[in-house]
């Protein structure tokens, strides 16, 4: 298993300075390289400048330019032209699939915040165990800053990337490391239905409420924007101000990540298996369509509600909690199933009878057929855990895990495991 590791740097004033034009330096090699390439493509539709033309380059480069270009790390520069040239094979593949190209665009000095170094030792030096986490990192060109790590890193480091957050600087670590043991099982299944009223409701009748982080900074998000708007471009005050708009949304993140991970190590702590809605919430999230008539007006389309509800599906962060649920999941050795989410709580769960009519209110269940009455979002839940197992079974996974009311494997206090794992 590859697992990300990261944490905050404390650099001194000098290296915070060092460490910007570090960034400044892979920028300017990004956009030379992207210009390289633009200009190749002009003068020629079928020339293509790969990678390898690129990096048999940067020795002449960096023997020109000492100062800025023969500073820094010979790895660190290689991957940030492989980064150019992922955005490109990307760019190529959309093109082949039909969608949107999206022609890789040159960095600004405020959009380029990432320097990854492929190989711990080669431009920087992390040396760590988990009797005795280091205090310190070490980079080429930088020197040693100091690194608050807050919990030991397990495994062989693979990569080392130095990125910045606003004022913040961090170091994020990918780390080889063996799959870890399977958590005992505890003969529990369960599905989840995901809303914007109850964060999520569970097929057992349970609820979490949705925490709404970005709505109750919207005010003082509202303030500090506006407050942004009024300054003047280039000001010491605007810069201020960018960084506190910058520490607001970092803090409505944060918060979104740790709701996130809370709730699904719970269910991962409690359940063998996880069913849930497979939603696709970019598609979701899209803007209505346009609605013109032959007078040349357009009529309404709902664009005004429609986009307090997407408004809403952001701030939950569906996208987020479910990729967090699979990885820790994946970790744990339980298993995560995906579902149609069509009908899921317009089907009665009792006589199986599907309509519209069954859901009168956005809370109320009630089934016209036979008159069996619930909370429409854990209706949805159980009708997501039913077909879970229908799709589980298909998949050849009818075995069913042992209970621990039956005698098999109990919950123990694995607190020093469960650490290292989640």
């Amino acid at each position: 298993m590859i697992r990300a590791y990261k944490f905050l740097l404390r650099p001194t004033v000098r290296q915070e300075g060092a460490l910007a034009g570090m960034l400044r330096d892979h920028c300017s090699l990004y956009n030379g390289a992207l210009l390289e390439r633009r200009d190749a493509y002009k003068h020629n539709s079928r020339t293509r400048i790969r990678y390898g033309h690129q990096s048999a380059q940067l020795k002449e480069i960096r023997a020109f330019d000492q100062e800025r270009q023969g500073r820094w790390s010979f790895s660190s520069q290689q991957a940030t032209l492989r980064r150019l040239d992922k955005a490109f094979t990307a760019f190529f593949r959309r093109v082949k699939t039909g969608e949107k190209p999206g022609f890789p665009r040159f960095k600004g000095a405020g959009h380029f915040d990432t320097v990854e170094f492929p190989r711990d030792g080669d431009g920087c030096r992390w040396d760590s165990t988990p009797q005795a986490p280091v205090t310190r990192v070490r980079f080429q060109g930088i020197g040693h800053i100091r690194v608050h790590q807050h919990r030991p890193v397990a495994g062989r480091v693979k990569t080392v990337s130095v990125k910045r957050e606003g004022r913040r600087w961090y170091v994020v670590l990918t780390a080889e490391q063996a799959t870890p043991d399977p958590l005992p099982f505890t003969g529990s299944v369960i599905g989840i239905d995901m809303g914007i009223v109850n964060f999520l409701a569970d097929s057992n009748g349970g609820f979490v409420a949705n925490p709404r982080y970005g709505q109750r900074a919207a005010a003082d998000l509202k303030e500090a924007q506006r407050a942004l708007g009024r300054c003047k471009r280039g000001s010491k005050r605007r810069r201020k101000a960018v960084a506190k708009v910058a520490a607001l949304h970092r803090k409505v993140r944060r918060q979104r990540l740790d709701h996130a991970h809370k709730t699904a190590l719970a269910l991962v702590l409690e359940h063998d298996v996880i069913a849930h809605e497979g939603l696709k919430v970019r598609n979701m999230c899209k803007a209505p369509s346009p609605r013109p008539d032959n007078k040349g007006r357009y009529l309404p389309n709902g664009a005004t509600s429609k986009a307090g509800l997407n408004r809403s599906i952001a701030d939950a962060g569906w996208g987020v909690f479910l990729a967090i649920l699979h990885a820790k999941a994946e970790s744990a050795g339980r298993e995560v199933i995906a579902v149609d989410p069509r009908n899921t709580s317009r089907r009665c769960p009792e006589c199986g009878h599907t309509a519209a009519e069954n859901r009168p209110t956005q809370k109320e269940f009630r089934c016209v057929n036979c008159g069996h009455t619930a909370h429409a979002d854990t209706v949805g839940a159980l009708n997501v855990l039913r077909a879970g197992l229908v799709r589980r079974d298909a998949q050849g996974h009818s075995e069913k895990p042992p209970c621990s009311r039956d005698g098999g494997v109990t919950l123990v206090d694995n607190t020093e495991r469960l650490s290292s794992v989640f």
